[in-house]
């Protein structure tokens, strides 16, 4: 049953981590050829939105282990 919030955090931990990269080769490639249409404002905004999905997931990972530290507490 704690599988499913588990992988959930995980998979939203990975998915912040890939739009934190995804917006970081954005900025890397701003002032140059490749990176005309960069807008460093959106991507703030994008980096921010990845660490703040990061940290959500995080926090539902935290609780599902602290739910299965007291699940295991009480069957002992």
């Amino acid at each position: 049953m704690l599988a499913t919030p588990i992988a959930t955090a995980a998979s939203g931990m990975m998915s912040a981590v890939n739009k934190l990269d995804v917006s970081a080769q954005r900025v890397a490639q701003w002032g140059t050829p490749l990176g005309k249409d960069v807008d460093l404002v959106q991507e703030t905004v994008a980096q921010i939105q990845a660490k703040t999905e990061f940290k959500a997931s995080a926090k539902v990972l935290k609780t599902a282990d602290e739910m299965l530290g007291t699940l295991l507490d009480i069957k002992a």
